[in-house]
């Protein structure tokens, strides 16, 4: 019987074209505290998956959170920790202590020795420092990217020792979306601002709270931004462009190749040029990172790479409206390291679910620590291409065995997806429909619900994004089934809601 990652390697052989490969080689690693953090994460999804309230997945109070002053928490303690279905309250039960960004470059690096000490590895890796003056190693994920002949890839899992995975460097497009010429009277009559702005309670929340984003950062991963729309002027705090290898692309300045990335940065950010607030946080600044191209899509390796860099560059939430389709029950494990990484530092990674319908969903969204968004209409129905179904995960060299097989719900959350008005480049406004316009919704709720609160302040990094998830999952306007299910996720998105469990809890 051959090992796994051979499998894997043939396989990338035989359904690949050309002669050469592209791949993301993982490096294994000691079990460590992202391993730690899986375990206990995936513990409290799958008991959160019985919820039939979203209210019974809301966080503890914030100082039944706190270690107590003798730094130990008691037993009890501990037991009420672990009793309910909040993320973060399993993560604190744990005792699990914050990671250092520096600590995780360093040691990832450090585990690429192996591949770097073979003529294999070495050779691929000066092709592309020659080409680009930054190598493609992902150390989120403890990956590099490599350039391959067939038989160099043939050879690579017994010339290198450590190997954990081998992937394909696959080829994402940018989720089908359309525009829509048609705006019912419903949606035109929202004259202040989008609908979407109005229904996820931002609107209200402006005025409760007096708070639009200001100091948040959100890191939108796209086809790029229009930074002189006047939507958006000023709001680009900091640009990138990745190439498929996932190496930074010098000399680039900020555009966008298509529509796409200028519009879901209108959803996070917009202003109200037009005379109507598109943006549901727009005094939050923009991290944009160029990583799919209007027509072609973009790779594994971009997309990873753009993730690693909003991290390098302070992102408060991270949000991306791609993927490519997926049809299977059974998903792999590509992104969840990368993911997994992203919530020890505090980053709640926002994706869209995908738009092939029910019972499919988009990868990465569907990735198991992805904050998966679908999409509902100005009526509140689900929209009928929004993805969604169960999910489970077989093999993985992530989980623990004990948690395996891991089954799951998909999307999380819902929010407005339907005739989006925002803004698209060279100063137009378009009505979109997609997934995609969702995501960016939540991306912007959560701004919001970092600039009003001393989340940011009172909670460790490493239970943040869980915190955070738990607030907005837990304030949802609920609809369809009790608890979650596959078409509304938990329910529609309530940032007003989420505030003021937020106040009431001991967040603010």
């Amino acid at each position: 019987m051959k090992p796994p990652i051979q499998e894997q390697v043939e396989k990338i052989i035989d359904e690949g074209k050309g002669r050469r490969r592209s791949v993301i080689v993982r490096m294994a690693t000691p079990e460590d505290e992202t391993t730690r953090i899986s375990k206990i994460t995936s513990e409290a999804i799958q008991k959160r998956n019985m919820a039939v309230s979203a209210r019974d997945v809301l966080p503890l109070p914030l100082e039944n959170m706190k270690v107590p002053p003798s730094g130990e928490r008691t037993r009890y303690n501990k037991q009420k920790l672990r009793s309910g279905m909040s993320l973060a309250a399993q993560v604190a039960a744990a005792e699990s202590p914050d990671v250092e960004k520096s600590f995780l470059i360093d040691a990832n690096i450090s585990n690429f020795k192996p591949l770097f000490e073979t003529d294999v590895g070495q050779s691929s890796l000066d092709q592309m420092k020659a080409e680009s003056p930054e190598s493609a190693s992902l150390w989120l994920s403890n990956s590099v990217v490599l350039d391959l002949s067939k038989d160099e890839l043939d050879r690579l899992p017994e010339a290198v020792e450590g190997i954990q995975a081998i992937y394909p460097n696959r080829r994402h497009g940018i989720p089908p979306y359309v525009e829509s010429s048609r705006i019912p009277e419903e949606i035109s009559d929202n004259k202040a601002c989008s609908w979407g702005v109005e229904r996820t309670g931002a609107l209200a929340a402006w005025g409760a709270y007096n708070v639009r984003g200001k100091g948040v950062k959100v890191a939108i991963l796209d086809t790029g931004v229009d930074p002189q729309h006047p939507d958006l002027a000023g709001k680009v705090a900091d640009w990138a462009e990745f190439d498929r290898l996932g190496r930074i692309v010098t000399n680039s300045n900020a555009h966008d190749s298509g529509e796409h990335g200028t519009h879901c940065a209108g959803v996070v950010a917009g202003g109200n040029n037009s005379g109507q607030w598109i943006g549901v946080a727009p005094e939050a600044d923009l991290l944009v990172a160029k990583v799919l191209d209007g027509d072609n899509g973009g790779t594994d390796a971009q997309i990873q790479a753009g993730i690693q860099w909003a991290t390098q560059k302070g992102a408060d939430v991270i949000s991306m409206s791609l993927g490519g389709a997926w049809f299977q029950t059974e998903v792999r494990d590509d992104y969840m390291n990368t993911f997994m990484t992203c919530a020890q530092l505090g980053i709640p990674v926002v994706v869209s679910i995908g738009n092939e319908g029910n019972q499919t969903t988009g990868m990465p969204g569907n990735d198991f620590f992805a904050f998966s968004v679908g999409a509902t209409d100005y009526r509140d129905r689900v929209a009928g291409f929004s993805g969604g179904r169960t999910h489970f995960i077989r093999e993985s060299t992530l989980l623990p065995p004990e948690a395996l097989p891991l089954i799951y719900k998909k999307p999380d959350v819902s929010a407005p997806g339907v005739l989006v008005v925002s803004s698209t480049p060279n100063g137009k406004y378009k009505a979109f429909n997609g997934t995609s316009m969702a995501a960016p919704h939540v991306a912007g709720a959560i701004a919001l619900l970092l600039s009003t609160t001393a989340i940011r302040q009172n909670v460790p990094q490493n239970q943040r994004a869980f915190l955070i998830q738990d607030l907005l999952v837990g304030a949802v306007e609920e609809m369809g089934e009790s608890g979650q299910d596959h078409r509304y996720g938990f329910g529609r998105v309530n940032i007003l809601r989420a505030l003021g469990y937020a106040r009431e809890l001991g967040y603010m």
